[in-house]
């Protein structure tokens, strides 16, 4: 069992050393996308008439399955033939399901027309990453879009599929992907998804409940010395506003990037011409400008690194702890 968690953390890592490095390139067959025509496919099928809760169940077991089966089948056929082949393979895989460049990269867009003062692009940019109308957007408002949405994705996009790959390699954490995606896809309170979805929208709070707390904490344990605030402030701020959010996991990372850059965040926010008045989170001790996304990115990247050693560390003590144990 230790040598399997110690496979898991190498092909962890090495997947975050190949995202860092290739990112997601488009020309690459990429398993969410899989996962998005399964989903749509059962959506079209299955989504009308009565027992739309059950039947959004049967979606949501039918995606996950196709997904994580042949994946642990792959990994653990593969094991049998070489160990190497088996943790280049699985590091291949988990690759896939972690996305820090590209959010940096998002970020980067959008700062980079708000340096030169082209707020119609910035605007554009910003709409490629979030789901909010975007074209009345101020300056302010286009860089707490930006912030926020990296922020949310250090965990969704990163932390917690690394968290999951370290548990159960590469087999779990393209099952997180899949429950993510689910709940992208079907997780709405609309009339159309509000049964339908109902299963993919609370298994994905499930999956994200732990890995969601850790990175908050983590961020700001990794990013204080660089914070102009403190410790005991910011994570009074994280503990008071992170369950104001309406996602029960998403105001932690929300509420600790608010808290380390001194800004609010939420207010409101527009959706097809619908006004959302979301939970302010953060003390706006400063306005937020550009310099403010940058900034977010660099926390991100601190937390991704910080929350991987931590892993890496407690598989380590596990390991010797379970060691002197079997000699005790």
């Amino acid at each position: 069992m230790t040598i399997l968690f110690f496979q898991h953390v190498i092909s962890a890592w090495i997947a975050l050393l190949l995202d860092k490095w290739l990112g997601d390139p488009r020309w690459l067959p990429h398993p969410v996308r899989g996962m998005g025509f399964i989903i749509a496919k059962l959506d079209t099928f299955l989504n009308k008439g009565a027992f739309r809760k059950i039947k959004g169940l049967i979606a949501w077991l039918t995606t996950i399955l196709f997904v994580f089966l042949p994946t642990i089948f792959i990994v653990y056929l593969l094991k049998d033939i070489h160990i190497i082949l088996a943790i280049i393979v699985e590091a291949i895989l988990i690759y896939t399901t972690i996305a820090e460049k590209d959010l940096a990269e998002a970020g980067f867009a959008v700062s980079g027309p708000l340096k030169v003062g082209n707020l119609q692009l910035a605007r554009e940019k910003v709409s490629w990453i979030v789901g909010r109308d975007t074209e009345k957007l101020d300056e302010s408002e286009v860089v707490r879009a930006a912030v926020e949405t990296i922020a949310e994705n250090t965990s969704d996009g990163v932390t917690a599929p690394l968290f999951y790959a370290i548990l159960g390699g590469a087999p779990l954490a393209l099952l997180y992907r899949a429950v993510n995606t689910c709940d992208s896809m079907l997780g709405y309170k609309s009339e159309k998804y509000k049964e339908f979805g109902w299963a993919s929208a609370k298994m994905d709070d499930l999956f994200n409940y732990i890995p969601s707390r850790m990175t908050g904490y983590i961020m700001i344990a990794s990013n204080i010395f660089s914070s102009k605030s403190t410790l005991k402030k910011c994570l009074h701020i994280l503990n008071r506003d992170a369950k104001k959010h309406p996602s029960p996991n998403s105001g932690w990372c929300e509420a600790a990037m608010a808290a380390l850059l001194e800004v609010q965040l939420g207010g409101i926010n527009t959706y097809n011409g619908v006004v959302s008045d979301r939970a302010r989170m953060g003390d706006a001790v400063h306005r937020l400008e550009v310099f403010h996304i940058e900034q977010s990115i660099s926390i991100m990247k601190r937390t991704v690194l910080a929350f991987m050693t931590l892993l890496t560390l407690g598989v380590v003590f596990c390991a010797i702890a379970s060691r002197w144990a079997s000699f005790v």
